[in-house]
């Protein structure tokens, strides 16, 4: 007679339950290319072409922001909706956080701004649109929360403002005829002034998300399991967030010593590789999870990533970039981008504000929101790289120049 408990859960050992971070039949696709992570590490010691660095780096960063994700939504089951939310707001972006900082401390801003108006636009446009063309071809009409994404695109407006503010700023100054060094230092200022305002208000936000109207964001949802049987323990969750945190450090390392070169070769501007290649790369992960769940006719959580990651790229990473160059030598990155860049990003928060704001969707608006980026795509794969770096501005001796002299030093 078996003795054993009737109701007894099924216990696997805890090295299956390991070995499944890297089965394919348990994490699809994005599992599968975890074979490149080995791979890019070699071709990084056998000295191969940048092409090829570019390419298996880039895949394999594909997975691992994957694995980012999927460690920090089980770490947030466990330590509730405050701490768990903050926790995505944090880790959401990792991933281009990083690719970001390496290419910010090598030098190639021009990169890190195209990066950064690449996932603003990719957000808007590309995961928002697949999500709701993929969900519009399974479900005739999709509704979500209209209020807490008319909220986010109305957040976006505000962001897209802020990246205006410098281009006026330095269009009024060249006007003038302000001299060069007094010219870029202003616009340091400025850029630093509007970057403290942008994270004022993604500080507001998480209040708003998490705090005050945390039930706007976070409805019951029939499609969640009661139950804990699939839930990391928070020792495993944290390991697998810093390990792959850890790897997607190193292959962005990898791509960002190769992009340019890669690109050169390729034959593609580093504002194209910036927008569309390395902003895809690192939202691979989450434009898969968005579509996902619109196909499962979950819309509120598919706009709520499309929306939030665009706004925490635009509210959080890119004010972070500005301050952390800083800390590098030479001259600090500013928010002065390229007059397109300003309008493909206003054009995409104008065209996903519009089609959020009746809180319904169909096929043929994922379809416009898809076509709409592919028309940015092809303009800047034919828009002319930007011109050379302007010459280092040291800030300190720059300020001190500007500032009024006493008397006595006279």
């Amino acid at each position: 007679m078996d003795s054993s408990p009737v109701n007894a859960p099924d216990r696997q050992p805890s090295s299956l339950s390991w070995l499944a971070l890297i089965d394919p039949r348990k994490g699809g696709w994005l599992h599968l290319l975890l074979i490149f992570v080995p791979i890019a590490i070699g071709c990084r010691f056998a000295g191969m072409s940048a092409v090829v660095l570019f390419l298996v780096s880039a895949a394999a960063i594909v997975p691992l922001a994957g694995l980012m994700g999927e460690a920090t939504e089980q770490l947030s089951h466990r330590l509730g909706s405050g701490l768990g939310g903050l926790l995505n707001a944090t880790f959401g972006n990792a991933a281009e956080l990083i690719i970001a900082l390496f290419a910010l401390f090598h030098g190639l801003d021009d990169v890190v701004k195209a990066s950064l108006t690449g996932s603003i636009i990719g957000n808007l446009l590309l995961v928002l649109g697949a999500s709701l063309l993929a969900g519009g071809l399974k479900y005739p009409v999709q509704r979500f929360n209209r209020t807490a994404a008319g909220i986010g695109s109305t957040m976006m407006a505000l962001a897209a403002i802020g990246l205006i503010v410098p281009a006026m700023f330095h269009a009024l100054l060249d006007q003038r005829g302000m001299p060069g060094d007094e010219m870029h230092f202003l616009e340091h200022e400025v850029s630093v002034g509007v970057s403290l305002i942008l994270l004022a208000a993604y500080g507001l936000t998480l209040i708003f998300s998490l705090i005050t109207h945390k039930d706007l964001y976070n409805p019951s949802d029939e499609h969640v399991e009661s139950d804990e049987d699939g839930v990391w323990p928070v020792r495993k969750g944290v390991i697998v967030l810093l390990a792959a945190t850890g790897f997607v450090a190193w292959m962005s390392e990898i791509l960002v010593g190769a992009v340019e070169e890669a690109g050169h070769e390729i034959g593609l501007t580093p504002v194209f590789m910036g927008v569309i290649i390395v902003a895809i790369v690192g939202n691979a992960a989450e434009h898969s999870t968005a579509v996902l769940m619109a196909m499962k006719n979950r819309m509120d959580l598919a706009v709520g990533i499309a929306l939030g990651s665009a706004l925490q790229i635009a509210l959080f990473v890119a004010p972070v970039l500005v301050l952390a160059s800083y800390l590098r030598g030479g001259a600090p990155m500013d928010l002065l981008f390229s007059t397109f860049e300003v309008a493909a990003v206003i054009l995409a928060v104008m065209l996903a504000r519009m089609v959020a704001e009746d809180g319904e969707s169909n096929w043929l608006e994922g379809a416009m929101l898809l076509m709409m980026y592919a028309l940015l795509a092809v303009a800047f794969f034919f828009l002319p790289g930007h011109p050379e770096p302007r010459p280092a501005v040291d800030a300190t001796a720059t300020a001190s120049a500007l500032a009024p002299q006493s008397p006595a030093s006279q």
